[in-house]
């Protein structure tokens, strides 16, 4: 199997993120921090570990505030000598730039109220390969891509997801016959697996797609499903999602403390 640097990672980042409103209402859930940067650079990490360098940002909701946090990251993370007449910038340390990941990024403007299967259509004309990668805006996991790409090429289809154990937020009570406790599992992680992005997609996966209405996890992946053409890829590992306060709150304890399973790179 060749490398992964000549494909391409979708990211869905349109999204209102109304259940997570509060944590910071004036940026796009995408751009909510981990440890002082965005999610979003957290997901892009996790790619480029594995040579994937060329990303495509679908937009929706305050997509300009992406555009904007990327056009000026020099200017979010660095400290730099502004002319304001001519809009020059200096930047103090030359060596800051050192460490700063060599992506190039197509910023595609999906639209306000366009559905998760309307923003991949989109892109359609981006894609120049033919296969490529797609997740969510707000989803981190410990997840070898190489290994899911191997697989996805394995199974010869059109689509495969990552399939991820979904930890409860309550603990579980065990009991007998006559109500008496015999065991008590605090926040267990459930049996069956839930969709957690991390997908590969064959170029045909646009012929399921049909308009901005188009949920993706509905009617076209239930067309893959009776067509065979949808694999998952088991991922035992940590997922997490960015769906709520307090797991805004979770995922920024994990990384102030050096704990969190999904920094890989």
């Amino acid at each position: 199997m060749t490398g992964l640097s000549q494909y391409q990672a979708v990211i869905l980042c349109g999204g209102q993120g109304t259940r997570i409103r509060g944590v910071n209402d004036g940026l796009p859930k995408p751009l909510i921090d981990i440890g002082g940067k965005p999610i979003l650079w957290h997901i892009m990490k996790i790619f480029s570990s594995f040579g994937i360098r060329r990303f495509i940002l679908c937009l929706g909701h305050k997509g300009e505030a992406i555009i904007d946090y990327f056009e000026n990251y020099h200017s979010h993370h660095q400290d730099f000598i502004l002319h304001i007449k001519t809009g020059e910038k200096l930047f103090r340390d030359s060596d800051q730039h050192s460490d700063v990941d060599d992506w190039e990024i197509s910023f595609a403007l999906t639209g306000e109220d366009t559905m998760t299967g309307g923003r991949v259509k989109r892109i359609a004309s981006c894609i120049t390969e033919d296969r490529f990668f797609c997740t969510y805006g707000d989803g981190v996991a410990n997840i070898d891509i190489k290994e899911l790409f191997a697989f996805h090429l394995e199974r010869k289809v059109i689509a495969t997801l990552t399939g991820v154990h979904l930890p409860t937020t309550f603990g579980i009570l065990e009991y007998n016959t006559h109500g008496i406790i015999t065991s008590f599992r605090e926040k267990p992680v459930m049996p069956g697996l839930i969709n957690g992005g991390f997908f590969v997609f064959q170029r045909e996966i646009f012929d399921y797609l049909e308009d901005d209405a188009t949920v993706l996890e509905e009617k076209p992946f239930r067309r893959l499903v009776r067509n065979q053409q949808l694999a998952v890829f088991k991922n035992p590992g940590f997922w997490h999602c960015m769906d709520t306060y307090k797991d805004y709150q979770s995922l920024n304890k994990m990384w102030n403390e050096n704990k969190a399973p999904w920094k890989i790179w």
